[in-house]
């Protein structure tokens, strides 16, 4: 399980990590890699249609073609996950549909005011042109640049971010929310991974096995009638039965991308925030992982392959972008499976499901209640890695406690504001967003722009951004010691740059001829 580099730090990182089942670099049988992949799968299922499911009602779709929408954004995540985990950052994570792209997208969305297929068109052009900014900052290694002054008083809170900003999502909070669902995945997952961990079968897949006999349980419930359809934790088996068996996904399937200015330049606030969210990513998958914090090069590449998979995912017509999943991170935490090649598995099954009618219907009938019990479980696990890495800073220092604590607050409670503009209007969403976004501050109007006031409200409404900006500020202006900081054994454990190739570089080096033999 150790790293194929011979890394005697990421050696370390890994026998710290003594949880890890499978490294990066370890090849599960193919079955059992089947099955951990589509757990891995599993774990963000719940994002990856609630995403394509609001911009279709958003647009108001036809249902026919939302069906076909939905197999697009699966089809999307696994080229992008197989685009990433062999040319990008090379980690195991899974790329999917993005929420900071959401926010934006409504906002256009209710600007627009048009037919859903013209109005599709015109979030293709901006996602296309804003993400294309962010292949830029990604190989041109701007993101990377910013690593030196990333302490573990940094990383620590926008890590935990990740997770705590998601407890209110409605799979989770809703008011009329099954809990007795809730409860019996959450304790099954707990059951499994937990207390019957000692047995290989529970440890390794203990999300697919709480999920699957959750569902099993909802749906009996459900054929029996004792679930209807008001329901949160029905299950709609009849919707795969009407299903079709093959939809077609491809490039351009909607028509030419359409690029206005304005649009352009709201869905890049939705950008910035996923590249803020995607550093910490890597920092989490590395250290659940058990490797070496990632290298600057390691970031540009994970960042530019991200920009990549998302204008190919407005070519492709989600409407949306890709970004890394801390969805699939919990995943590994929970059962030690790190290995790229059970991702890349999982990847290919995706595609297959975004073609196939059934599957990906079959999925989409796991009931919102299963999916919260499944989020519980995998965020608590992400804000617990976050926190983890301030082993590394002098804790008795009243500096890193004031910014730990500050950037967290701030991470919650500032989004929670701007979440709550616009409250106790019966607006639809885009509506919501459209006042939030021209009375999130007097900046805008100050400056004769509505576009500042777009950018303001993407980013402020994101925990890991606020929290992570704050604890930059903060770091890089209090006065400090490297040690004091943890940067001195921060940089123990981040991997040297010469250990990162990409996979052309790989391919090169593997069929260059060694010097050192004779001809």
């Amino acid at each position: 399980m150790s790293d194929s580099t011979g890394d005697t730090d990421g050696d370390a990182a890994l026998e710290e990590a003594s949880f890890v089942e499978y490294g990066i670099e370890d090849k599960p049988p193919l079955g059992e890699s089947v099955l951990l992949g589509f757990q891995h799968y599993l774990t963000m299922i719940g994002a990856n249609i609630a995403v394509p499911l609001a911009l279709a009602g958003a647009m108001k779709m036809p249902p026919a073609q939302t069906a076909e929408f939905i197999g697009t954004f699966f089809v999307v995540s696994g080229i992008a996950t197989l685009a990433q985990t062999t040319f990008g950052n090379r980690y195991p994570i899974v790329q999917g549909a993005t929420f900071s792209m959401l926010a934006p997208a409504l906002a256009i969305i209710g600007v627009i005011g048009a037919g859903w297929r013209v109005t599709l068109l015109e979030l293709q052009g901006a996602v296309i042109a804003a993400s294309a900014v962010e292949v830029l900052v990604g190989y041109l290694g701007l993101m990377g640049r910013l690593k030196k002054h990333l302490s573990p008083v940094v990383i620590a809170p926008t890590i935990a971010l990740i997770g705590l900003s998601l407890f209110s999502v409605p799979q989770i909070t809703a008011a009329n929310q099954n809990w007795w669902l809730v409860g019996l995945t959450l304790g099954l997952i707990v059951l499994f991974s937990q207390y019957l961990d000692n047995h290989r079968a529970f440890r390794l897949f203990p999300v697919l096995l709480g999920v699957v006999t959750a569902w099993a349980i909802a749906f009996v419930l459900s054929y029996t009638g004792f679930y209807t359809p008001a329901n949160p934790g029905y299950v709609d088996y009849m919707s795969v039965v009407n299903a079709n068996l093959f939809q077609p996904v491809m490039p351009l399937q909607w028509g030419m991308p359409r690029f206005t200015l304005p649009y352009i330049i709201g869905m890049f606030a939705g950008v910035v925030a996923s590249m803020i969210e995607s550093f910490g990513d890597y920092h989490a998958v590395a250290r659940l992982s058990g490797v070496g914090a990632p290298s600057k090069k390691r970031i540009d590449h994970g960042i530019g392959m991200e920009g990549i998979s998302s204008v190919f995912a407005g070519l492709m017509g989600t409407g949306n972008g890709s970004t890394s999943y801390s969805e699939n991170i919990g995943a590994i935490g929970l059962t030690g499976v790190a290995s790229r090649y059970v991702v890349q598995i999982g990847a290919v099954v995706m595609l297959v499901v975004g073609f196939v009618g059934y599957f990906g219907q079959l999925v989409a009938t796991i009931p919102s209640p299963i999916v919260g019990g499944l989020f519980i479980a995998m965020f608590g696990q992400i804000s617990a890695v976050g926190l983890s890495n301030l082993k590394y800073v002098d804790l008795d220092s009243s500096r890193n406690l004031f910014i730990v604590g500050l950037a967290t607050f701030a991470g919650l409670a500032i989004p929670a504001y701007i979440g709550n503009l616009g409250a106790g209007v019966e607006q639809s969403g885009a509506e919501l967003f459209q006042q939030g976004m021209h009375s999130v501050a007097v900046v805008g109007p100050i400056l004769g722009t509505d576009i500042v006031s777009n950018t303001l409200y993407v980013v402020l409404g994101t925990g890991m951004a606020v929290g992570g900006l704050v604890a930059f500020v903060l770091d890089n202006t209090i006065e400090g010691t490297r040690e004091e900081r943890g940067l001195e054994a921060w940089e123990t454990i981040t991997e040297d740059e010469s250990d990162f190739q990409s996979a052309f570089e790989r391919f090169g080096s593997e069929n260059r001829p060694d010097p050192t033999k004779a001809d």
